[in-house]
């Protein structure tokens, strides 16, 4: 997994790519919470083609410490089988997400 962090109409962004899964989770989330530590964060997964339940979690970490932090938190770019893990587990009407970084930057 390689994490890239970038910025999109003023937010931060982290770019991942690579698998979500047990192996990449810890690293994963490290990062989201530390860049969550400075704002809002868009979570780029266009590049990830695979989330098991620990990647869920790191996600779900995340939006919540983004939320206590009253900070927005949303991922964006979606792969069809990561969407339709995210619609099976319901977070999709947890998480916001959108098709493109851009969207997610203003909405």
């Amino acid at each position: 997994m390689e994490i890239t962090e970038t910025s999109e109409g003023g937010k931060a962004v982290a770019v991942l790519d690579g698998r979500l899964d047990t192996a990449t989770a810890a690293a994963a989330e490290a990062k989201l919470l530390a860049m969550l530590g400075q704002g809002a964060v868009i979570a780029d997964l266009s590049a990830v083609r695979y989330v098991s339940s620990a990647g869920l979690r790191v996600l779900l970490k995340a939006a919540k410490q983004a939320k206590a932090a009253g900070h927005g938190f949303a991922v964006a770019g979606l792969q069809p089988a990561v969407r339709e893990v995210f619609e099976i587990s319901g977070f999709d009407k947890i998480i916001p997400a959108f098709d493109t970084r851009a969207d997610a930057a203003s909405g």
